[in-house]
């Protein structure tokens, strides 16, 4: 078995994604075949593998860093929100069905802890290292009983803990040390020391901080990692665009032609795959910037339109704030529209929805010679082809099919005019294509502007790997970050009162139970938490996750229970009788 390393964070955002990529960049380039993994991921940014499972965009960017292949076994269970109380349930890269919040966490979390400490274990049995990633804190003791990505898996793994907290928020101190006392004394067994991350100033300033925080706690900081701009790593959630930041903070080309070129995205609710845009806010003299106001596309050289998991709903946020009237302005005008996936159906003139939305027969925008019906099975695919002269790979994760009934063939949608629509994400990571594209975009809008001729994407996207990897190798302790994953936590570590709170119905846990301090260090972690009795996974890629359940609720309205799935959309070994439901307090 390999050793192996789990990235929590104090916070939502604290840098976990880019430390984790960072530390795997760093091992690999010392000769270590590392992988990453993230037990449960929720992100609309998402990726489709080469054996066609979807996982979050970050692990498969983590997995470019490690200079593997990613695959479903490093991101077993996605979410994708659909709603503030609702997500749709990705399971080893296939959709089961949504679920509630509650109903999610209120026991089939839980359930899945054996089919993603089977992942983990495949994945050690072939790499010298696994670093894992968390979600959002591990001190969230609301969720701590069936948590299954935090301190959950540290535990069913017996891995060290390293706690990152974003310094540049303020607070890191009471952070850390409050991250680690509401752990109980097993799971602060595995907690080794922390990372602080996105650091400005002088270091010495904050060594006397890290100096109480050790007599508080009884553990090391690893490192102090500097805030570092333009870093340009594919995000999970949030409004930023990634290589825009480098474009925008540090030192770039002036355009190469006389014109800059300006885009503007469309911040539809539930954007996905936002990152498509990536590509282009790498090139010198392009400026993408999101908008939610109709007077902001009036400058603009080309509007997009991204994807969304809530196509019908985007397509009413639209026409309430006036976008989608100066959409078919733009159109009648001949400026450049790009329609990407759920944008892509937006543009089209009608769309048949009782599947995502469930709003039946909705007239789109009526740009394109499009008609979209939402099928129950969800295509996942990496198509490649040509378009403009130009080859062209990406990815394609949709539910909606489109009929295409005229225009000019475009990827796997039409071009009318200056209006274009496909369902491929990350089509414009294609070099050559992208170049074209952008030479269409500025003739249609009368732009002087012209792309770079050696841009190359992918270049740009390794060298900010390896920054991360020198961000790591620089400014933290690499060899007491290897001792960590080679040995697993530093044995004798102190117990920080008060421990973890009982929860209702718990007997003796709690700070009650933390009391015993002296008794508590340097403790081996306690058995790991198993599935409940009759949920136990077999071992076997083809079978992982046979028997999982999602049982009806009983609340639930007729309507609510009409998401069963076709035996097509089932993944292989989950079970005929799995069916899926949302709870009626989703609603």
């Amino acid at each position: 078995m390999s050793g192996g390393l789990l990235v929590a964070g104090t916070t939502s955002d604290a840098g976990k994604s880019v430390v984790t990529a960072g530390i795997c960049r760093w091992l690999v380039r010392r000769g270590v075949k590392v992988a990453p993994f993230k037990a449960q991921n929720m992100s609309l940014n998402s990726f489709v593998t080469r054996q066609g499972a979807e996982i979050g965009r970050a692990q498969a960017m983590q997995a470019q860093a490690a200079r593997v292949e990613p695959t479903a076994l490093m991101n077993p269970v996605l979410l994708k929100p659909g709603s503030d109380r609702s997500s749709q349930v990705v399971l080893m890269g296939k959709p089961v069905g949504e679920m509630s919040a509650r109903g999610y966490h209120g026991g089939r979390q839980e359930a899945l802890l054996g089919t993603v400490t089977d992942c983990l274990a495949e994945l050690r049995a072939t790499y010298d290292a696994v670093i894992c990633e968390g979600a959002g804190s591990p001190a969230e003791i609301n969720l701590r009983r069936t948590d299954i990505v935090n301190m959950g898996i540290a535990r069913a793994a017996r891995f060290p803990v390293l706690v990152v907290g974003d310094i540049d928020r303020g607070g890191v101190f009471a952070s850390f040390f409050g991250t680690t006392a509401l752990l109980g004394p097993e799971d602060q067994a595995l907690v080794a020391g922390y990372l602080v991350n996105k650091f400005r100033g002088d270091v010495s300033l904050l060594e006397p901080g890290l100096d109480m925080l050790y007599g508080l706690t009884g553990r090391r900081t690893y490192g102090v990692l500097p805030y570092a701009h333009g870093l340009g790593i594919d995000e999970e959630d949030g409004l930023r665009v990634s290589l825009r930041g480098a474009v925008r903070e540090s030192v770039v080309a002036p355009p190469y032609g006389e014109d800059v070129l300006r885009v503007a995205v469309c911040a539809v609710p539930l954007m996905s795959n936002f990152t498509d845009v990536d590509a282009l806010a790498a090139e010198p003299g392009v400026v993408v910037r999101f908008v939610d106001r109709a007077e902001e596309l009036a400058d603009a050289d080309l509007v997009i339109v991204p994807g969304t998991r809530g196509t019908v709903k985007a397509l009413a946020w639209l026409r309430e704030r006036g976008l989608a009237d100066a959409l078919v302005r733009r159109a009648g005008e001949g400026r450049p529209v790009l329609g990407i996936c759920g944008g892509f159906q937006v543009l089209g003139e009608r769309i048949e929805d009782e599947v995502e939305s469930r709003a039946g027969v909705v007239d789109g925008l009526g740009l394109l010679p499009v008609r979209i019906r939402f099928d129950r099975d969800k295509t996942l695919a990496r198509p490649a082809g040509s378009a403009l002269g130009e080859p062209v790979e990406g990815y394609e994760i949709h539910h909606g099919v489109a009929d295409v009934r005229g225009g000019e063939p475009f990827l796997d949608g039409c071009r009318v005019g200056a209006v274009w629509g496909t369902h491929w994400h990350g089509s414009l990571e294609s070099d050559a294509f992208r170049r074209r594209f952008l030479e269409e975009v500025a003739r249609a809008a009368g732009r002087r502007f012209v792309p770079a001729p050696d841009t190359s994407f992918g270049v740009l996207r390794e060298e900010q790997l390896d920054r991360l990897g020198d961000l790591v190798e620089e400014h933290a302790d690499t060899d007491a970050l290897w001792r960590l994953i080679e040995g697993g936590a530093p044995v004798g570590l102190p117990f920080v009162p008060p421990g973890a709170p009982s929860a209702p119905g718990d007997a003796g846990a709690g700070a009650g139970a933390g009391a015993g301090a002296p008794e508590s260090r340097g403790a081996a972690p306690g058995p790991a938490p198993r599935p409940p009795e009759g949920l136990e996974f077999a071992g076997s890629a083809d079978s992982r996750g046979a028997g999982l359940d999602f049982p009806r609720s009983a609340e639930a309205t007729p309507q609510e229970l009409d998401v069963a799935r076709s035996a097509e959309a089932t993944p292989q070994g989950f079970g005929e009788a799995a069916v899926v439901h949302v709870d009626q307090e989703a609603k």
